[in-house]
């Protein structure tokens, strides 16, 4: 393993310290949160019509310091405002860092997705960037770390805030656009060094595999100008069918806060209220995750369930239409398959975090991503065109345990796409999985 794998390796698991056991206290983070939201260069305030813009055109552009934990290191970052798309199809601002490789020439790139997971705009890692400190924060804070690897070796770095300005935490599509248009602006921008044949890899890791996988399946048919420079991408822990996670993690142990927190994104990206449908405790705790981060959802409500947070009418969460047809966009097995290599892993022993769940046609994962979902979305874009899918799957590690081995076979992976070698393929290998089809309705219970 060479040094830059080493490196990654240590930042995946000083983010997952950062993760469990965030150093920021609930005070500092209300106050820097408070300022980063009164921040003008999140704004887009032009006199033209944002519509008026193609996607990835830059609106603003600024220098700054990259900062660590607040303390500004000698490290320059390139920050732009762009024209981007939002879940619903229509125009928004997003925002994207960009930090030169050591020695490099503008030739190739790393698009690096956080894992930053959050319903607040203020744990986005540009904020963090900038000098905000926030609770949720800490994990873009931590991953900062795995910036250093790829700088290292000559790599420049773009770092999206993924989930928009409104923080639509789970919401596939906006986080593949917003990465896609990214890309495009820090190419299109005299101050990155990056233009237009700049070649790309992408990777991520859980909330960070979300948009790498969504831009690589958006890519062609969204960006093909962006298509057409990309070398592969590497992800693990990966969300493919959200109906199947709900209902896997309901009643652990360490997981279930996800289950207002993916909800409540989704609704945001969507514009669909859920109050009609929730009981009253349903209530006090989306009211508590409104703008929570991922760090204030573990372990933080065992044995949640979605039956504990809706009436009883809506016990079958299908039964709600504005759902339904907000899950079922957010499927990437209704995607269409990426064009170029990818590498997939996945745990698979989520008992080891809590969540002892198996049901039939859901079966086991890494404690909050199915593994069985992953499986097949693997072998279906090996059978619709994409022969250049490597795969594996850690069945005695957990989420946080299978990104430590994931980091630097990530790392190399995407070293080999840039170096030209043949990229390798798992397909006709990775077992069956599970079926990836829309969601069906229900009708509402009595």
């Amino acid at each position: 393993m060479n040094r830059a794998a080493r490196l990654i390796a240590t930042a995946l698991a000083a983010a997952a310290v950062a993760t469990a056991a965030p150093v920021v206290t609930a005070a500092t983070a209300a106050t820097a949160g408070a300022a980063s939201a009164a921040d003008p260069f999140y704004a887009y305030d032009g006199t033209a019509p944002l519509s008026s813009y193609a996607p990835g055109t830059v609106l603003k552009t600024r220098t700054l310091s990259y900062h660590l934990l607040g303390l500004a290191t000698p490290v320059r970052a390139v920050q732009l405002l762009f024209r981007t798309t939002d879940a619903q199809g229509r125009p928004s601002a997003g925002v994207t860092t960009v930090v030169r490789g050591l020695g490099g020439d503008g030739s190739r790139a790393v698009s690096y997705q956080s894992f930053y997971d959050s319903l607040n705009p203020a744990d986005a890692p540009s904020r963090a960037v900038a000098g905000d400190v926030s609770l949720g924060g800490a994990i873009a804070n931590a991953e900062a770390l795995f910036v250093v690897p790829f700088v290292l070796q000559g790599y420049d770095v773009v770092i999206p805030d993924t989930e928009g300005q409104s923080a639509d935490f789970a919401a596939g599509p906006e986080y593949g656009t917003t990465t896609l248009d990214s890309i495009r602006a820090a190419s299109a921008s005299p101050a990155t060094g990056l233009d237009a044949d700049t070649r790309f890899g992408m990777i991520g890791y859980s909330g960070g595999a979300i948009a790498t996988n969504w831009a690589a399946a958006l890519a062609p048919s969204y960006a093909p100008d962006v298509n057409r420079r990309l070398v592969g991408f590497a992800e693990g822990g990966l969300l493919v069918d959200p109906a199947h996670n709900l209902k896997y993690v309901a009643g652990g142990a360490v997981w279930p806060g996800v289950i207002p927190m993916a909800i409540t994104g989704v609704a945001r990206a969507y514009g669909f209220d859920l109050q009609p449908y929730l009981s009253d405790y349903g209530k006090q705790v989306f009211a508590k995750t409104q703008d929570a981060s991922i760090v204030n959802a573990l372990a933080q409500y065992p044995g949640l369930t979605w039956q504990k947070l809706a009436k009883p009418a809506y016990a079958d969460p299908n039964s709600i239409p504005e759902y339904l047809a907000a899950v079922n966009k957010v499927n990437l097995g209704s995607a269409a398959t990426p064009t170029v290599p990818g590498y997939i892993a996945q745990g698979n022993g989520g008992v080891l975090e809590g969540t002892f769940s198996n049901l039939p046609g859901i079966g086991t994962g890494d404690g909050v991503m199915v593994a069985g979902d992953v499986r097949a979305l693997a072998r279906q874009y090996c059978a619709t065109g994409n022969g250049s899918i490597k795969y594996q799957q850690y069945d005695l590690l957990s989420h946080l345990g299978t990104a430590v081995p994931w980091a630097p076979t990530a790392v190399l992976y995407l070293n080999d796409r840039f170096a030209g070698k043949a990229a390798p393929s798992d397909c006709g290998r990775i077992p069956a999985g599970n079926s990836l089809a829309p969601e069906r309705p229900v009708a509402p219970g009595k």
